[in-house]
């Protein structure tokens, strides 16, 4: 353990603390909204605040799939690329926010326990991912990382537009 670092540290617990600092702006930025709220678009994009929720929740999911079983396993479940930006009738920001909350738990305990960061998958066919291109594990958790802190941006943004809040600042 190096100097300042905290106790249980370590890659793994790294990955997981950093994801999850990133995990909490987005949940910050939904916090005091009501469905209707979180369901406006506030700009011209397609996305509203519990879309980006959905979609992270749903990204995150996908992509554990793949660090576990590679692509097919990844696209084991259908996916309604479409309709993740927004929220569908009967859906709520808490039932968004509880299913994201289980993923999330789901994604710390893989992350803790696999046993390979440095297992390999091929990269599913797709006009964006170079063709034969292999993910690292470690790849596809920094991968999530990234995603997820573009969209608490994207949610910033949406939530000034709404109503003023900022989640920093």
């Amino acid at each position: 353990m190096g100097a300042g670092q905290p106790a249980g540290a370590g890659e793994r617990a790294e990955l997981v603390q950093t994801l999850d600092k990133h995990r909490g702006f987005l949940r910050h930025t939904v916090r005091g909204l009501d469905d209707e709220q979180a369901a406006r678009r506030t700009t011209v994009s397609e996305l509203c605040l519990g879309g980006l929720i959905k979609h992270v929740t749903g990204t995150e999911e996908r992509w554990m799939r793949f660090a576990v079983g590679g692509a097919e396993a990844m696209e084991s479940v259908p996916y309604d690329w479409a309709g993740q930006f927004r929220m569908a009738d009967g859906e709520t920001l808490a039932g968004l926010l509880a299913a994201y909350e289980r993923v999330a738990r789901e994604t710390d305990e893989l992350v803790s326990t696999l046993p390979d960061l440095d297992l390999v998958h091929p990269l599913p066919e797709a006009p964006w991912f170079e063709p034969g291109a292999v993910w690292s594990v470690r790849r596809v958790v920094l991968h999530v990382i990234a995603e997820t802190a573009q969209h608490a941006g994207h949610a910033e943004i949406i939530r000034e537009s709404l109503d003023g809040q900022k989640t920093m600042g």
